[in-house]
């Protein structure tokens, strides 16, 4: 009979350190935890108040009520050493900041990863997307086969309206600052390491910054390197 209970607790033992790698896989897409809001029940859809046209989808304008007002956009002092058009992410604070001319700043509200999942050093803007699609990194195809193997943009794509892409020299970091079909994720650490901004930010974002721009990264109010 010891066999048995033998090769139950080792079966188990192998499920978690599958489901421990699975969480330490940074998400190529920072794949979303559940449905977009038009698929989704009435607590998504309260926090909805309209769309905003674009192409090929309008974007769902969220009640910025539900927002934490550190976290909503606006003007804000800037004192940091970054050039105007540099974008810098303070993941302790859960802010993007967009540098501009006179000593100024957008800043936008973000979801970032957990401790330790975050991407870090000097990168630039390698490509842009809208609507883009989804699709899994190959290390994670790997671990779970049966993973939805792409999906295609829309309102219930985990990268929402916009991405940018973030690159070190010419190689993918496979990270991204993109949309999100879960405002209500906003100011909170999230499992894998891309930057979420509500769609409508992404949107505002995606339009002032060129391929090219610098990213940043910064905590403790240090950067890392």
């Amino acid at each position: 009979m010891a066999a048995p209970r033998t090769a139950d607790r080792t079966s188990r033992s192998t499920r978690r350190v599958v489901l421990a790698a699975l969480c330490l896989i940074p998400l190529a897409a920072c794949q979303s935890s559940k449905p977009g809001p038009m698929a989704g029940g009435d607590d998504d859809a309260a926090w909805y108040i309209g769309t905003m046209p674009d192409k090929p989808f309008d974007v769902p304008l969220v009640d910025r009520s539900r927002i934490d007002p550190k976290y909503r956009r606006q003007e804000v002092a800037y004192s940091g050493p970054e050039a105007p058009g540099t974008i810098v992410v303070d993941i302790d604070k859960r802010h993007l900041a967009l540098v501009q001319e006179g000593g100024t700043a957008l800043q936008y509200g973000v979801g970032v990863g957990k401790a330790g999942f975050s991407w870090k050093g000097d990168a630039r803007i390698g490509r842009k997307g809208v609507w883009p699609d989804w699709s899994p990194t190959t290390t994670m195809v790997s671990l779970n086969p049966g993973i939805e193997r792409s999906r295609k943009g829309g309102t219930d794509n985990p990268l929402g309206a916009r991405a940018l892409y973030l690159y070190q020299g010419n190689r993918d970091t496979m990270f991204r600052i993109h949309g999100t079909n879960e405002p209500w994720s906003i100011g909170e650490q999230m499992s894998s390491g891309c930057v979420r901004m509500l769609n409508e930010d992404i949107v505002d974002l995606f339009e002032r910054v060129p391929v090219g721009a610098r990213v940043v990264v910064k905590r403790s109010s240090k950067y890392r390197a």
